[in-house]
This record gives C-alpha cells, sequence and structure tokens, in this order.
C-alpha cells in the first residue's frame, strides 16, 4: 500500500511544497504529504466524500503545476497512461505506485522505455517508482471516444469499449410499458437508462451515478427533459419523492475483490427510494447472494429469467419506509 511505500521514496529529497495526487481511496494514508499544499484528483463520489471531510482539496481534474505527482494505479492500464502523462505535464517528479495486482510490473517496464526511472520501492507486495522527464503524449487523454455506435464513453468508465452483456438482458428482460418515476442506480453511462427512456410510461428517470467520468458520458448521452443527473453514491441517494421503480445492474467490485455486499448495499437503497406499490427490476451474476436481501426487503419477489450466466430479478412491496418527499 502507498503507505508503506511514500515515506521511503521520499526519504532523502527535497521537501515537498505542493503536490498531486491522482485517484487515491478516501482512506488513504497521504500523512508523508503532510506540510506541503495538497490537491487530489479523484472523480468516485464516496472517495471524494471522505477525502473532502478530511480536509483536502478534492477535483475531478488537476488544475497547475506542481513538485510533486503521484499516480496510485487504477485498474484500466489505459487510464493508468492518462493519469501518468497528466502527471508529468503538471509535476517534474512523478511517483507511480500500484500493487501488484493493479499491473506496477507491466507499468514499470514501460516507463523504462520512456522516461528516466529512478528509485524503486519495492513493499507490501507493490511499488513505488520514481520517474522524471520522459515523452507521454501518446498516453494523453483522448476525451470522448465513440466506441459504441451511438453513444459517448471516455476512460475509466466501466464497460468502455462495449455494451455491458448484464444490461443488455435486462433491457431485453424489461415490460414494454413501465411506470411513471423511475430511478437508474449505477447507471454508469447511460445504455440502461436510455432503453428505459424508450419504454411507455416513463415520465421522469433519475440517473445516479458515483463516478464523475460515467456520469459526463451519461449527460452526453441522455438528452431527454425527463432526466434530472445526480453525482451520487447511489447506497444513500434520496429522490425528491418517492419512486414508482428502480431499474439497475448494480456494481459487485470493491476494486478487484468480489464484494456482494455493494450490491446488497443497492437494493436495500432502492427499498428505501420507493413508494408502497413500487417495484423492482435488477440484474445480478448468477452466483451473486441477493435474494435473502431481497426478502428483507420487499413482500415479494422472483426470478423472471437467467441468460449467459446472470439472473434477472423483479421485487415489489418494498417493506422499508419510503423515501420522504422533500
Amino acid at each position: 500500500m502507498l503507505s508503506a511505500r511514500l515515506p521511503l521514496i521520499l526519504e532523502g529529497s527535497a521537501p515537498v511544497t505542493t503536490a498531486v495526487v491522482y485517484r487515491p481511496h478516501g482512506d488513504t494514508d497521504l500523512s508523508a504529504l503532510d506540510g506541503a499544499t495538497v490537491q487530489i484528483v479523484q472523480g468516485f463520489k464516496p472517495d471524494v466524500d471522505a477525502l473532502v471531510a478530511r480536509g483536502y482539496d478534492v477535483r475531478t481534474e488537476a488544475e497547475g503545476r506542481f513538485d510533486l505527482a503521484v499516480v496510485l494505479l487504477p485498474r484500466s492500464k489505459a487510464e493508468a497512461h492518462a493519469l501518468i502523462a497528466d502527471a508529468a505535464s503538471r509535476a517534474d517528479r512523478v511517483i507511480v505506485d500500484g500493487q501488484k495486482t493493479d499491473g506496477i510490473d507491466s507499468i514499470l517496464k514501460e516507463l523504462k522505455k520512456r522516461a528516466v526511472v529512478g528509485q524503486v520501492v519495492s513493499k507490501a507486495h507493490g511499488k513505488a517508482v520514481g520517474i522524471t522527464g520522459g515523452g507521454f503524449a501518446d498516453w494523453t487523454d483522448p476525451g470522448p471516444l465513440h466506441l459504441i455506435e451511438g453513444f459517448t464513453t471516455r476512460l475509466g468508465v466501466f464497460s468502455v469499449d462495449r455494451i455491458d452483456r448484464a444490461s443488455e438482458a435486462l433491457v431485453a428482460a424489461l415490460p414494454a410499458k413501465l411506470p411513471a418515476k423511475i430511478a437508474d442506480l449505477g447507471a454508469g453511462w447511460g445504455y440502461l437508462s436510455r432503453a428505459i427512456l424508450d419504454r411507455e410510461g416513463v415520465k421522469e428517470l433519475h440517473v445516479v451515478e458515483a463516478e464523475a467520468a460515467a456520469l459526463a458520458c451519461a449527460r452526453d448521452n441522455l438528452d431527454d427533459p425527463r432526466v434530472s443527473f445526480h453525482w451520487e453514491d447511489a447506497t444513500r441517494f434520496t429522490p425528491p419523492r418517492p419512486l414508482d421503480a428502480v431499474i439497475m445492474n448494480p456494481p459487485f467490485h470493491t476494486s478487484r475483490a468480489a464484494d456482494p455486499a455493494l450490491g446488497q448495499a443497492f437494493i436495500e437503497a432502492a427499498s428505501r427510494m420507493l413508494a408502497p406499490h413500487g417495484e423492482l427490476w435488477l440484474v445480478a451474476n448468477r452466483q451473486l447472494p441477493y435474494e435473502a436481501t431481497l426478502a428483507a426487503c420487499f413482500g415479494t419477489y422472483a426470478e423472471i429469467g437467467a441468460t449467459g450466466g446472470f439472473k434477472l430479478l423483479h421485487a415489489a412491496k418494498p417493506l422499508r419506509k419510503a423515501a420522504k418527499t422533500t
């Protein structure tokens, strides 16, 4: 982890006055930078909220120049390239940090071909790599991508170059007519939301997404006056009035590890948002244990289909207290 490696790689170097740190989690230990003015680049709302609560200046894009830039590797190599390119354009000294499972060894090999690689600290199943100089023009973030016909995506979003098969299966299972007031929780770049808007009966759609880059894509992809966009943690979102339906393909990974509790939290949140007559449609990988949570949160639920390793679920009669009207 960064906290084990950053103090070692900074040891003996000139004091850091200004630093930018790309994509730290909400609980990342940045005490090695105490005394410096630190800017954080993070677009995932739960992490943003946690970092802001700790007193950090958090932005979705870096602004300015710095003594030091620290890049924590994301899951996507293309996104990692873009972050490193941006870091190198803003600081003469860059530290790239990641676990072996994040692909740090592969990135290190690439960096050796492009930049001056200084100290490498190996500790706690990962590495921190110091670099200076180098050419990263071909790694720069290209901005909006048009890899899927009819949709805009961006680096760092889930399913950047293809329609997610689970969402596709859920769209095929939805009825031709849907209730009037709906939320799409964890909406990503808007594929499922667009399909919802194409159904008869929809008058109001709340697009709820925690990743700023994905929500920016959804804004590009959903030009419809019925849509309200919310940069929010779906598990904490409160609609302006109780909803008739929630439709969702909830995430089930925390970093690289499967985390069924995340999808279960989405189900619990959906039950709180719904009016007493409200309904839930969702898709999940076949092995995910969501049935007990559905039984605890809804009066009825049923599997309405299965395809390609996914199960399609419908629930009604929420048992949790509905969202309060504000």
